[in-house]
């Protein structure tokens, strides 16, 4: 798949934008700050209703603006779909497909799937778990979006969840009615956490080998990478390896179980202390995890090899022809070594559409520029369109280090 157009009305520093694309390779070139990743955070946003950058959607209405339009044409085969987004502050976004009427958000996604490399996917083997949660729920809604009303439901029933925990921690009066009512959240929690652990796991199961795959692409390392469900839920004697083979009605029972075992601890502390919330994937090079004791190299080709892992994903998921998602490297080549470049340029050369931001021409490798591809000059709320032909751009900057 691909996207053929994009129009934007108050996103971001754009006031205005109009801008044609086309299948193969666009860089968008300009001096930080101008706007490059404005452009391609919009075109996510459009596939997973929320940014890679930022965890709301205030910050993407144009300052002063009341909201912002987000619109997108989709290439599939020889279908095409156009999405448009309004996205209000303080509202429900208003969502419509092919211009009739307004729909549900959720009944948009899966039109258009990306996958996105940024400096920010370090956090992913070196942050802290929440970002490897979020990494994991993002691929598991993109490929099936039916999971966002399991999210949601499980985030609704958290809030309520802590929220009587902790009326229940100050108050010891009518300890019976908070246990009715404890017993109903436990319940409604269970069952939406069971679906998300279940996709995660079923998910998980397929990612492993792709991202190992990846790893052994981008580094030729003897090194191969092991992804482990750390699952707050299971009693700390038992092994966690068996959640593999549990089905949505087994891990429904085992946090109720989890429950059970922690309600003296939770009822002290008056917060929810297991669920999927608090789990974790722990990613391991070798037999060492890799937070913690990755080199820096190593981090980044890790990182790395979990976007190129996603994309990989998509493709067995839906082999059909123009099916692949999107791929975006959103300010990554600056970041890379020469050799790690040039491999992964060579690699993304799969997808049928590939986004590059880069602040200067130099940053884009050898392995890309060889072929064809479209420049966007990018200036602050403007940007200027020019086809640029095989072998360009100047040298790589330390190719040959």
């Amino acid at each position: 798949m691909f996207v053929d157009h994009l129009s934007l009305l108050d996103f971001r520093t754009y006031a205005s934008l109009d801008l044609p694309l086309v299948r193969g390779l666009t860089v968008f070139v300009g001096p930080n700050g101008v706007g490059k990743t404005n452009v391609v955070e919009a075109i996510d946003w459009a596939a997973n209703l929320s940014s890679h950058r930022v965890a709301s959607d205030t910050p993407l209405i144009k300052t002063g603006a009341e909201r912002a339009i987000v619109r997108i044409r989709v290439r599939r085969a020889t279908h095409h779909t156009v999405l448009e987004f309004e996205l209000n502050d303080g509202r429900a976004n208003r969502v419509q497909i092919n211009r009739a009427a307004p729909v549900r958000a959720r009944e948009a996604m899966g039109v258009l799937h990306t996958v996105v490399f940024s400096p920010e996917d370090l956090t992913l083997v070196k942050g802290d778990p929440g970002h490897r949660r979020k990494f994991l729920d993002d691929l598991a809604t993109s490929m099936r979006p039916v999971l966002v009303a399991a999210r949601s439901d499980y985030d609704r029933a958290l809030k309520q969840r802590n929220a009587l925990l902790k009326s229940a921690r100050y108050s010891r009066q009518n300890a019976q009615s908070h246990q009715a009512t404890l017993a109903v959240w436990n319940e409604q929690l269970a069952r939406a956490g069971a679906a998300v652990m279940g996709a995660r796991l079923q998910l998980l199961k397929a990612l492993e080998p792709e991202v190992d795959r990846a790893y052994q692409q981008l580094t030729d390392g003897p090194k191969h990478v092991g992804l482990r469900y750390e699952c707050s839920s299971v009693d700390p004697a038992v092994d966690s390896a068996a959640l593999e083979h549990f089905s949505v009605g087994d891990l429904y029972e085992l946090m109720l179980q989890a429950f059970d075992r922690v309600q003296r601890q939770e009822q002290e502390r008056g917060i929810t202390l297991v669920g999927p919330h608090r789990d974790d994937m722990v990613i391991s090079l070798g037999d060492t995890p890799a937070k913690g004791y990755a080199s820096h190299g190593e981090t980044w080709s890790t990182a790395l090899a979990l976007r190129l892992g996603s994309w990989y994903v998509h493709v067995a998921d839906d082999p059909n022809e123009g099916a692949a998602p999107v791929l975006i490297l959103d300010d990554v080549f600056a970041e890379l070594d020469a050799r790690r470049r040039q491999k992964l340029a060579q690699l993304v050369q799969r997808a049928e559409q590939v986004l590059v931001t880069a602040a200067v021409d130099e940053d884009l490798p050898r392995a890309l520029r060889e072929n064809p591809h479209r420049v966007v000059r990018v200036s602050p709320g403007r940007v200027d369109v020019q086809d640029a032909p095989a072998g360009e751009a100047p040298p790589d900057r330390g190719e040959h280090d």
